[in-house]
C-alpha cells in the first residue's frame, strides 16, 4: 500500500513526550505557538507515565503547509527537554 498524502490545511495531531519536570510544557507550548500561532494552548492535553517520570504532551493543531509540521516537529525534536515527538 502506497501511503496517503496529507492534503492542507489539516488537522495535525502531535505528541511530545519529555522527562517530567517544570520545563517542558512552558518550552513544549512556546514552540508550538511559534509555529501555529492560532492553536489554543487550552486544547492541549497532558499525561504522566505509571511512575509518574515521563509527560506526554498532545497538541492537534490546524497545519497549514508540510513545510509547517516539518519545522515544528524539527524544532521540537532538537529541544533538550523532549524526548520524542510523534
Amino acid at each position: 500500500m502506497g501511503s496517503k498524502l496529507l492534503k492542507f490545511p489539516t488537522n495535525y495531531p502531535l505528541k511530545v513526550v519529555g522527562r517530567a519536570d517544570e520545563t517542558l510544557r512552558g518550552r513544549a507550548d512556546a514552540i508550538i505557538k511559534k509555529h501555529a500561532p492560532d492553536f489554543d494552548l487550552a486544547q492541549a492535553t497532558e499525561r504522566r507515565s505509571a511512575n509518574g517520570n515521563f509527560l506526554s504532551i498532545s497538541y492537534t493543531i490546524h497545519a497549514q503547509s508540510r513545510e509547517q509540521v516539518t519545522a515544528l516537529a524539527a524544532e521540537l525534536s532538537a529541544c533538550d527537554a523532549v524526548l520524542l515527538v510523534i
